[in-house]
């Protein structure tokens, strides 16, 4: 058992979970309790902790596959980026996708997103869209960090499964979405068109803007169509992560309606 808060493993951890460049560099990234580390694949596990009071019959059954350690609770605590640890955590490798990945799906439905600088936000948004079956989420370098511990935790589970990528230009993203026969559709307060009065059962870029900002006028104006959600009261918008799935799951409404059914 580990006893050390001082140990070059449990400091690693603690920094893997606290800088982003350590995580980028290294190809790696913690997660935390017990449903995370029961849906994390287990090929892309590099070595997990338990804490010394920890006990779960199905979680142990799981370790016997993997090499996992015993550590001491509080070293535990100093290795969690939780305020309440579930006494299990495990570094994963990330996964790396592309945009091409999520061309290869026939009539794509894709979510764009720009500057989302909320963690909580951005893994709420993928979590929705793995519900709602969309293709693969595009997010611009200057959104949250995916693999921050407020993200992963939002994601509950989705960050193992959603195809992922941060484009440096979204402008060039937009210009080969295009180039696949893609409709793009920006969200804007401003936009002429109601969002359920256009059609998404066809190849579709669904793009969402930063939290206080929306889109930036140049973004929007990639777009083939601005939409907009209808307000009532004193509303003048909502929360990003929740304009996205009202997009999403009307898109996916719609498909389903027209015999996609992705259940």
């Amino acid at each position: 058992m580990i006893t050390s808060v001082f140990n070059s493993r449990v400091k690693r951890v603690a920094a893997l979970n606290t800088r982003a460049r350590m995580r980028k560099q290294e190809g790696q990234y913690v997660v935390e309790g017990v449903r995370m580390f029961l849906e994390a694949p287990g090929e892309e596990i590099q070595e997990a902790f338990v804490a010394e009071g920890f006990s779960h019959e199905r979680c142990m059954e799981k370790l016997d596959a993997m090499p996992w350690e015993r550590v001491s609770d509080e070293v535990f605590r100093k290795m969690s980026a939780t305020e309440t640890p579930q006494g299990i955590l495990c570094v994963m490798r990330m996964k790396h996708h592309d945009l091409e990945e999520m061309l290869k799906r026939e009539n794509p439905l894709i979510m764009v997103l720009e500057d989302i600088q909320d963690p909580g936000n951005l893994g709420t948004i993928l979590r929705t869209a793995e519900g709602a079956g969309i293709d693969g989420v595009i997010a611009s370098r200057e959104s949250a960090d995916l693999y921050n511990p407020k993200t992963i935790r939002s994601t509950m589970g989705s960050i193992y499964r959603m195809p992922f990528v941060y484009v440096p230009s979204l402008q060039e993203a937009a210009d080969r979405l295009r180039a696949e026969g893609i409709r793009l559709y920006a969200a804007d307060l401003s936009g002429e068109k109601w969002y359920d009065g256009e059609d998404y059962t066809g190849g579709s870029a669904l793009f969402i803007g930063n939290e206080g900002n929306g889109l930036r006028p140049e973004t929007a104006a990639l777009a083939d169509a601005r939409i907009r959600i209808p307000m009532a009261g004193r509303v003048e918008s909502l929360n990003a992560a929740m304009a996205s799935g009202i997009l999403m799951y009307e898109a996916s409404r719609q498909r389903r309606s027209a015999g996609g059914a992705f259940l």
